[in-house]
């Protein structure tokens, strides 16, 4: 497997860290024609994965009802398309690979992926320039997106909490690199919203470049999650995001957001799955392999607990090397 989308990481830790991911990723073998589904992980497995088990209050039982009447669809990835988290050779694990596939992703879960469980999160400080962010060195995941495209929503279903971030009918409310953190020892990092016509060009052209001087020049950066809105067909906008990152050497994992929404064929319409894939083949050229992705819903909370799942191996991978 081979990926590019690594970041400059200027400490020794770090330095291990981006070796050691470009060590795994850049030896591809031939292709092998190897088809699985990524709906395969059971409940049983994803939850035992957790440092402990979730409440069940009533809330949590009427989102479960939610998320089991909408069937997560089924999408055949061959081993090639996979994301395989650095550390994990497929030949050893003991147990077949397509039930160590996160559902709704093309994610291979990793000996890694532990402590996945959110106990408490806490706005800590909203900052304009990088150099004021958080200097405690903790790890961090940085939520991006198209305006609009349900970010604040997302980051409000994974620490179970209706307004930590504050969700608004009105695009582009985030206007600086908010840092929330997480079980006392990481964070999530909301962006500002870039594609937003209704802004001043000015203020657009500031939260551009202070985003992308925290992706360039944040050493504990472990992937940006970019937002993509499956609902529709691929943008132009969100196209040359990823091909930017890509291209900057930035880890990134693809969110497909609004998953739950289901245009009819007949006002031609397309099923998420098809607009996941057809992006994911629109930016091949960008990567030498498919970046991870997941598909979501903050309706349904579909993917909420791979997302955190993938957060954990990488971020525990990171901490001990």
């Amino acid at each position: 497997m081979i990926i590019t989308n690594l970041p400059r990481l200027q400490s020794h830790s770090f330095s291990i860290f981006t070796s050691h991911l470009t060590q795994f990723f850049i030896s591809r073998g031939p292709k092998k024609q190897l088809f699985i589904k990524s709906t395969l992980l059971s409940k049983n497995l994803s939850t035992t994965l957790f440092s402990k088990t979730p409440e069940k209050n009533p809330s949590t039982l009427h989102e479960s009802r939610n998320q089991e009447k909408i069937e997560p669809p089924h999408i055949e990835l061959s081993l090639e398309k996979l994301f395989l988290p650095p550390d994990t050779d497929v030949s050893t694990l003991t147990s077949p690979l397509s039930s160590r596939v996160l559902k709704g992703s093309n994610i291979v879960l990793s000996k890694y992926a532990t402590d996945a469980q959110v106990d408490c999160a806490e706005f800590i400080k909203s900052s304009v320039k990088t150099e004021d962010c958080p200097s405690d060195g903790l790890p961090e995941f940085a939520l991006v997106g198209r305006s609009n495209v349900g970010k604040s929503s997302l980051l409000n279903s994974l620490v179970r909490r209706k307004r930590l971030a504050l969700t608004s009918k009105k695009p582009g409310k985030t206007q600086c690199i908010n840092h929330f953190k997480i079980n006392n020892n990481w964070y999530l990092v909301d962006l500002p919203g870039y594609g937003y016509a209704a802004a001043p060009q000015e203020l657009r052209t500031d939260w551009d470049k202070f985003t992308k001087d925290y992706f360039l020049n944040r050493p504990n950066l472990l992937s940006v999650f970019l937002l993509i809105d499956a609902s529709i067909s691929a943008k132009k906008i969100d196209l040359e995001y990823a091909s930017w990152l890509g291209q900057n050497q930035i880890p990134m994992t693809l969110v497909f957001t609004k998953c739950d929404k289901r245009k009819k064929k007949k006002n031609g319409g397309r099923r998420p799955e098809e607009n996941v894939q057809d992006f994911q083949e629109l930016i091949r050229d960008f990567f030498q392999t498919a970046p991870p992705w997941i598909m979501t819903s903050s309706v349904t909370n579909q993917g909420r607990d791979e997302i955190l799942l993938h957060m954990s191996q990488l971020r525990n991978y990171w901490l001990k090397h």
